[in-house]
């Protein structure tokens, strides 16, 4: 790779889509395999989902949830058991029909989800409120045979994690279900540094055999808008189509109420699609796996000390960190740390050093400051809390610029066909209106914000002209 290679990459205002299918293969993330629908994960794009891994992970077991392992396959009978989740991941099932030879009795889904496998184990294991709560999570992979795929948005096999448990009220059972959207939004934010809006989804869009579905709606660069992770309330539908029963303080059996709850690396395609530009990937500092490149340039005695120096103070500091001692350009090797997105490159070259300096270039503004070596680390850790920051802002901002309010149907349909991003309108709550909106302008209801949803303006719904309900966010979705 060379800046020319760089030059390469489409341009995010020409081709969007092709862009983003040049970042993710010229940065490495991944590599298409024979296996059609499905992606390789090369081992940089894998190591930001093990940092995405590693963040939750913690935040998970904080609040108290631990971590078990469920079977791949599911029996068609218990599949079948909640009858609006299966005919909701019907279309997308994968079936196993044969062991070696034999064919099976039975076929078996590979999991699309894990609900009726937590079910049947639930039902074997609670029997008291003292049982109560059960607070687990599971990292997996699920197969869900998407007709179209991309890497990371949608992809057949999907690597995510699913959080199930289970409470002996009902009060205990939301709670859990809007704390654990409160984690999944904190990571956005202060990990990923997209801004992100939360709320409730419509009843059309809700997981399937869910009694409320709760969602993390995020703006892509292009306007689009991709859901990064949703939180579910269950109540009692799952708890009696499997006959979980418990024994309650009163000494009277109940069924307990569920939630689950997940995210995917389809996040690593939204740390693209938000953050990327068209010189490659721009990861933040909090998530990329290496927060600062060094590059010597020349063969010299005092680049070598200096970058001695440099890194046992990157050690100290803790700050991850990579030597390229390739026998590569230093323009090559420019190139190629833009495209990965790396928060901070470190040049250390002879002809700064006879000035006692070494030149620290930030990935998200390429603005280059020269410090003192002994100063350079110090800087870049300055740097990184800058960066971190400046990125959100700067998603927030162009976020906020392109989400729009339409207080008619002819506002939201001028905007939907010149404007790309989000729609801000009043609703009265009919799925006719919904569909209508779908069928004519391409848009997908988003979420019903916590705050600030209720009707304004002329408190007519954009659509039919009725009482508006509420307000909620429209937009094209990946």
């Amino acid at each position: 790779m060379n800046d020319k290679q760089v030059k390469e990459i489409t341009s995010r205002d020409v081709d969007f889509a092709q862009w983003y299918t040049d970042v993710v293969k010229k940065a490495d993330l991944v590599d298409y395999s024979s296996v059609k629908g499905s992606m390789i994960i090369r081992p940089y794009g894998y190591a930001i989902w093990e940092n995405m891994q590693k963040v939750l992970d913690k935040k998970f077991k904080e609040t108290g949830h631990e971590n078990l392992q469920m079977p791949m396959f599911i029996p068609e009978s218990l599949l079948q058991v909640e009858k609006d989740h299966v005919n909701g991941f019907a279309p997308e099932v994968a079936w196993v029909t044969h062991g070696g030879e034999n064919k099976l009795e039975e076929r078996m889904c590979v999991r699309p989800t894990s609900e009726t496998l937590f079910c049947e184990h639930f039902k074997k294991i609670i029997n008291s409120y003292r049982d109560l709560p059960l607070l687990y999570n599971q990292w997996c992979t699920i197969v869900r045979w998407e007709k179209t795929t991309r890497p990371f948005l949608r992809s057949r096999e999907i690597l995510w994690q699913e959080g199930h448990t289970m409470h002996a009220t009902k009060e205990e059972a939301i709670d859990e279900t809007l704390r654990m959207l409160k984690v999944y939004e904190d990571f956005q934010r202060n990990v990923l540094a997209i801004p992100v809006f939360t709320g409730k989804k419509t009843d059309k869009e809700k997981f399937a055999g869910a009694d409320s579905t709760y969602a993390i709606e995020a703006m892509m660069y292009d306007g689009v808008a991709l859901q990064n992770a949703t939180s579910h309330y269950f109540g009692q539908g799952f708890a009696k189509a499997f006959d979980i029963k418990f024994l309650n303080k009163e000494n009277k059996l109940e069924n307990p109420y569920q939630t689950s709850w997940g995210c995917t690396t389809r996040m690593i395609g939204a740390l693209v699609m938000v953050h990327g530009d068209d010189r490659g990937l721009v990861l933040p500092p909090r998530i990329a796996p290496v927060k600062a490149i060094v590059i010597p340039i020349g063969n010299d005695e005092k680049v070598d000390n200096a970058l001695k120096e440099i890194t046992e103070d990157l050690e100290d500091s803790l700050i991850t960190y990579k030597v390229d001692n390739s026998n590569k350009t230093p323009g090559f090797k420019f190139a190629e740390a833009e495209v990965k997105g790396y928060p901070v490159r470190i040049e250390v070259g002879k002809r700064d050093l006879e000035s006692g300096v070494v030149t620290i270039v930030r990935r998200d503004t390429l603005e280059k400051v020269q410090v003192p070596v002994d100063e350079a680390v110090m800087k870049v850790n300055e740097l990184l809390i800058n960066i971190q920051n400046d990125m959100y802002n700067k998603a927030l901002e162009r976020r906020n610029s392109m989400v729009y309010n339409a207080d008619t149907y002819e506002e939201m349909s001028n905007i939907a066909k010149n404007k790309p991003g989000f729609i801000y309108t009043n609703w009265c709550g009919d799925v006719l209106c919904e569909n209508k909106i779908k069928d004519d302008l391409g848009l997908k209801s988003r979420c019903i914000p916590f705050e600030g949803a209720e009707p304004t303006g002329n408190k007519k719904c954009v659509c039919c002209g009725k009482e508006a309900t509420t307000k909620i966010y429209w937009a094209k979705q990946y």
